[in-house]
């Protein structure tokens, strides 16, 4: 638990919060269905709803587009002072190329293996969060597309296809406003961790540290 609580922790309040927004989804999506004479739907029927897809996928693409991103930025460029940044001009056991690394048991299987599977290896942690981005991206279009095509006919409106909606202002919309603060909040710890602190943090520098220099 110790050496995982991390990740167990982050797990549970996703679940938590996961479940308040199908519990409180649910019960938003029916209130909206009665008031325009339609019946509600179960726990489960909401689940399968272009509504729920939506409402999920519209927030999960942004945030692995976010960590995608920042992954393979913080590859390359550098903010001077931030806590989330390499040191300018120094070399990064990060940098090191795998190649020249002395074989080792427990040195990745991918790494022993050598040619393309480790130069798909070396860049896995980004490709991971680009095909869920890509995916979520994806079921997003669908289940707005379901939901736009319900908001149409229930006032008589014809509908659209997928690749359709995903022409509209509306998909974008949902797209940006969701994308916009993800970059932001990336700023904004980048910005602010050259001058604050949270003591006991691998996010922070330690308190007493510079606000020039760099904790790598």
């Amino acid at each position: 638990m110790r050496d995982h609580g991390l990740m167990i922790t982050n797990g549970a309040l996703f679940l938590l919060s996961f479940v308040g927004m199908v519990l409180s989804g649910v019960r938003t999506y029916n209130e909206e269905q009665l008031s325009h004479g339609e019946p509600g739907v179960t726990l489960a029927g909401f689940l399968l709803t272009g509504d729920f897809l939506e409402a999920t996928f519209e927030n999960w693409e942004s945030e692995f587009l976010q960590m995608g991103m920042y992954v393979v930025l913080t590859a390359y460029l550098f903010q001077r002072g931030s806590s989330e940044s390499k040191l300018p001009g120094k070399h990064e056991p990060q940098d090191d190329d795998p190649r020249a690394a002395a074989p080792h048991p427990d040195t990745p299987w991918p790494v022993r293996r050598g040619g393309l599977v480790l130069r798909l290896y070396e860049h896995s942690l980004s490709i991971m969060f680009f095909v869920l981005f890509a995916a979520s991206f994806l079921l997003h279009a669908v289940g707005g597309s379901e939901a736009y095509n319900d908001e149409q006919a229930s006032h008589g409106e014809p509908g659209t296809t997928v690749l359709g909606y995903m022409g509209t202002s509306r998909f974008w919309f949902e797209s940006f406003q969701n994308w916009q603060s993800e970059f932001m909040v990336i700023a904004l710890m980048i910005g602010a961790s050259v001058y604050l602190r949270e003591r006991g943090s691998v996010e922070s520098k330690p308190v007493a540290m510079a606000h020039s220099d760099t904790d790598t």
